[in-house]
């Protein structure tokens, strides 16, 4: 039997600010497949559970093509680029490839150095500055913005805009009329910044985009939209996973204890970790059947939105013993919360070594790091379509 469920996505508790919703955790635990109804009154299916999951994104029956019908877009979509990440193989395929080496390993690893010095020097800052202070502001944005521009070629002095335009996209209370204007801002940013760099490329990542538009492999519409994409995704999420992250460490106190003086290997293991037990995305994967599949004792039609729902598949009890517990020697790297198949996160890589550079150097070097505040004032984003933290005020 389908059961149904309230309005999607559910609110988080704000007594348990740090657990996915409990009537997602709820519908886990009753069944693996419910219908829930989004914004516009569709019931797509959600998958509530872990392997489940698995198998549905990488199953090649599973479309993640957002202009297909029944595609449960997670707001009103209109005209424009698509961004590749909502576009199904050979084409998915084909832009990615063309953004694909500046986030592989070897080249994540060669520019860790640079990182650590970022990260030392907002450290350093911090210390000579007021105290208490917002550590979103000082130190968690600045992070990921600083790095992210210097492997895109974005002007680091230009973060005031990009973050602010950014703030309205990724707010599921904003209209679609200005989520659209902050799209079109970012967009003519990003394009006449390419403009710039087709006229003098430099050694970034959107300089090398420039050869594949003389090249005719790209559009320049669709580089700047590559580019707006990876300046969003490249900021926002890891500035909120590095925020969010040092809250529920200062609430967890004998975790926390064990980064202070962490080898790289536990401190690799506390991000997986980490990542498992937040997972800051609140809309879940968006997907629709091209074919009739039979899954968990159920049968989703052609046609029909699926919801992979990743923060309630990383507490699945199925996966993950004691899944509700933060255990930072846990072997979590199996979690899903760079998602799985084809379309998982292009820039984990990097925003893994980011992790691990924030919370082996943070803690150590701050080791009186504290709330200057209680937890119940922290104001969290539970009006974002990525999790986190609006301010984080700490002091030692």
């Amino acid at each position: 039997m389908t059961i149904e469920t309230a309005e999607y996505p559910a609110p988080r508790a704000d007594r348990c600010p740090f657990d996915p919703p409990p009537a997602m955790q709820e519908l886990r635990e009753r069944t693996p497949l419910a219908r829930v109804r989004l914004w516009d009154g569709s019931t797509p299916w959600l998958v509530t559970r872990f392997a489940d999951q698995k198998a549905l994104l990488s199953d090649p029956r599973v479309s993640a093509d957002v202009t297909r019908p029944g595609y449960p877009s997670p707001a009103p979509v209109r005209g424009g680029s698509i961004s590749f990440i909502l576009m199904d193989d050979p084409e998915h395929a084909r832009l990615r490839r063309m953004v694909t080496a500046p986030f592989a390993i070897k080249k994540v690893a060669a520019m860790q150095p640079g990182v650590q010095k970022i990260v030392d020097d907002l450290i350093d800052e911090m210390l000579a500055g007021p105290n208490p202070v917002d550590l979103v502001e000082a130190f968690a944005l600045p992070v990921p913005s600083l790095v992210i521009c210097q492997l895109l070629g974005v002007p680091y002095a230009d973060h005031d805009f990009f973050q602010k335009n950014s703030k309205v996209i990724i707010n599921r209370n904003a209209t679609p009329e200005d989520r659209e204007q902050a799209l079109g801002r970012l967009f003519a940013y990003l394009d006449g910044l390419i403009g710039e760099k087709i006229a003098s490329p430099g050694d970034d990542l959107l300089s090398g985009l420039t050869s594949r538009i003389a090249a005719g492999e790209l559009t320049r519409a669709d580089a700047a939209q590559m580019g707006v994409l990876m300046l969003i995704a490249g900021h926002e999420t890891t500035a909120n996973m590095i925020a969010l992250g040092t809250a529920t460490l200062l609430e967890h106190p004998d975790q926390l204890a064990l980064l202070r003086d962490a080898d790289e290997t536990l401190v690799a293991s506390a991000v997986e970790e980490l990542l498992r037990y937040l997972h800051i995305t609140h809309n879940g994967r968006r997907r629709v059947a091209l074919e009739d599949i039979e899954i968990a004792d159920e049968v989703i039609r052609a046609g029909e939105g699926i919801i992979l729902a990743n923060d309630i598949a990383n507490r699945d009890p199925a996966a993950f013993t004691d899944p509700d517990r933060l255990d930072l020697r846990r072997s979590a790297r199996h979690h899903v919360a760079f998602g799985f198949g084809v379309h998982q996160c292009l820039g984990q890589p990097l925003a893994r070594m980011e992790l691990q550079v924030v919370y082996g150097t943070l803690y150590r070097r701050i080791p009186t790091l504290r709330l200057a505040t209680t937890i119940d004032e922290i104001p969290f984003k539970h009006d974002g379509s990525v999790y986190g933290v609006y301010e984080l005020p700490v002091t030692w």
